[in-house]
């Protein structure tokens, strides 16, 4: 009987240890929430890990959040060392610092999807997920031309310093060319409220006229229209943002003159690219390329389709 007892706790070992040998690890960096959108993205990456964890008994995941890139890099480097991972998800704090980490991940054969904000060098990962960047740009840039047709002054405020903030100004920029639209100051927000207060100071102090803002951040604009109602300045025509936060797409459907539009880029790409990347561990199906989601213009008549009111963001 013992002997019997031992052979059979012998297989339930066996059997154990060989289900923990097929189990795949999925490690998910992000930036932690240091701003609306980020919010939102860290409540779509937690509640998409939790849900595919009932789905995929096969796969784990592990989350963690960073509020710098170095922080980010010792989250990533601590999931190799440690957990083992098959496969990373990562969206990068910034592209630069984050470039040399991810190709280590890369090259030690696991699996790379990064989301969003792009890495320095092009080819590192297998799966790219993100908005539609240079089309967020042209898309800000178009309603801006519609909105001044004799041209104007304005100021922009750029996100943190990453490919994806290049492809959209660039984009902007491609698309006011000709227009008359004169971009008098540009400087970076980071995508956060309190720098795009105190830039958008800065830049009301310098310039006694300007006609209109391109915030291109939700998160950007509230900074930007708390520094000009505090300046007690009435040249702003308007603030375009982007990103379709709640706050603002209610401005938008109840007629705000000064948030007259916005331009999606969803938080809950986070979604897709951890959904694609255990699809892409767990079955043939091919999944690796470029995954695009368009922006798309909100305006009074289409806004109530974009209004979440019980979302995080």
């Amino acid at each position: 009987m013992k002997t019997i007892l031992a052979g059979t706790a012998a297989l339930a070992l066996t059997a154990g240890l060989a289900a923990a040998q097929d189990t795949k690890v999925i490690g998910v960096s992000i930036p932690a929430a240091t701003h609306g959108w980020a919010g939102g993205m860290n409540f779509h990456a937690q509640e998409t890990v939790e849900r595919l964890e009932e789905v995929y008994p096969e796969l784990d995941f592990v989350l963690a959040t960073a509020s710098d890139p170095g922080k980010q890099v010792n989250d990533i480097e601590d999931m190799v060392a440690t957990r083992n991972i098959s496969a990373l998800v990562v969206l990068p704090f910034e592209s630069e610092p984050l470039t040399a980490p991810v190709q280590a991940v890369a090259d030690s054969g696991a699996w790379v999807t990064v989301v969003d904000r792009g890495l320095s060098v092009e080819g590192i990962e297998d799966l790219y997920v993100a908005g539609d960047n240079p089309g967020f740009g042209r898309v800000s840039g178009e309603y801006m031309v519609s909105k001044m047709p004799d041209g104007g002054n304005i100021v922009v405020l750029r996100g943190i310093p990453t490919t994806i903030d290049n492809e959209r100004v660039e984009g902007f920029q491609q698309a006011i060319e000709g227009s008359g639209i004169e971009i008098i100051g540009m400087e970076h927000g980071n995508w956060n409220r309190d720098d795009s207060f105190n830039v958008m100071q800065d830049f009301l102090s310098k310039h006694p006229q300007i006609d209109a803002v391109w915030a291109s951040d939700d998160d950007m604009a509230v900074g930007v229209l708390a520094a000009i109602d505090a300046a007690g300045r009435d040249d702003v025509q308007f603030v375009l943002g982007g990103a379709g936060m709640k706050e603002m797409v209610q401005r938008v459907m109840e007629g705000d003159e000064m948030i007259p539009a916005d331009v999606t880029y969803p938080p809950s790409m986070i979604a897709t690219a951890i959904e694609l990347t255990a699809v892409g561990l767990t079955s043939n199906a091919p999944v690796s390329g470029t995954f695009t989601i368009g922006s798309v213009l909100i305006t009074p008549e289409n806004a109530e389709q974009f209004y979440y009111p019980d979302s995080p963001f």
